[in-house]
């Protein structure tokens, strides 16, 4: 794998972890001090787009980490 690629894996991991970061930011600002069940959908449906952010991000990880270690292990 080229420098090029490597730096496009970690490019994309990082993209993802900064996504990540916005929608745990999003979800934060809906804890608001409005108790109403619509609040409450609003922020549990800001949750499930945060988990799934997380995800993505760590595929993008693991996906930088293997290439890493393939190269620098041979494994």
């Amino acid at each position: 794998m080229s420098k090029e690629d490597l730096d496009q894996l970690r490019a994309d991991y990082k993209k993802a972890t900064d996504e990540w970061v916005q929608t745990i930011r999003a979800e934060e600002e809906l804890a608001t001090p409005d108790h109403s069940m619509i609040a409450w959908e609003k922020w549990d449906a800001a949750h499930f787009k945060e988990h799934d952010a997380h995800l993505k991000a760590t595929e993008k990880r693991e996906a930088y980490k293997d290439e890493l270690r393939r190269l620098n292990y041979g494994i």
